[in-house]
């Protein structure tokens, strides 16, 4: 049975630091009787750009998926900033979701949304900010994404690096402390790759 093994960061101890933002101990997941990783365990500190490499199909996506709180581990702990993620309660768990962007694979917008619409939804959903505002952050994250100019283009209407930003863009929507990006490079040329 494949298992994917990553290095304990911060030595056997580094839990317990005020800066490690999120500890994984002993994570087993598995698809039935099929057991995809074994006894998993690293912290990610404050700051750090921690990468997951592998080769496909060896459980990369499905461990974003079990740390975003979309696949429940069959053992293990979870912790973000010292609190259990999979022991709390549903409430507990989104509460520290909505501190967390994703960008997923292939950037996963509405397809009938606007860009601007699209990275306006999480602060529309998530804040109590006006239409206006909304659309003045939307904008502002767009252009840090290098999008600048795009925010009424729709999806089917940009690149796929440029959706890749989009993206991005509304990943960051929030001001996440933490930005989970599954395969951000996947699909880009070398320069949109260095850009992203």
């Amino acid at each position: 049975q494949p298992s994917i093994a990553l290095p304990n960061v911060g030595g056997s101890n580094s839990a317990a630091g005020e800066d490690v933002r999120i500890s994984v101990r002993d994570l087993t997941v598995a698809f039935g009787s099929f057991v995809l990783m074994r006894n998993v365990s690293f912290d990610v500190r404050v700051g750090d750009i921690f990468m997951v490499m592998g080769g496909s199909g060896c459980g990369k996506s499905t461990l974003l998926r079990v740390l975003m709180g979309l696949k429940e581990p069959q053992q293990g702990q979870v912790c973000y900033n010292g609190e259990n993620f999979w022991q709390g309660t549903e409430e507990s768990r989104s509460r520290i979701m909505r501190n967390t962007g994703v960008l997923f694979q292939g950037g996963a917008l509405w397809s009938s949304m606007t860009l601007a619409d699209n990275d306006g939804r999480p602060l529309q959903q998530y804040t109590d900010l006006t239409d206006e505002e909304i659309r003045d952050q939307a904008s502002l994250k767009l252009a840090l994404a290098g999008l600048a100019g795009f925010e009424d283009y729709y999806p089917s209407e940009i690149s796929g690096g440029m959706r890749k930003r989009a993206g991005l863009a509304r990943a960051l929507a929030l001001d996440p402390q933490i930005l989970f990006l599954d395969e951000p490079s996947a699909g880009l040329d070398p320069v949109s790759s260095r850009l992203l």
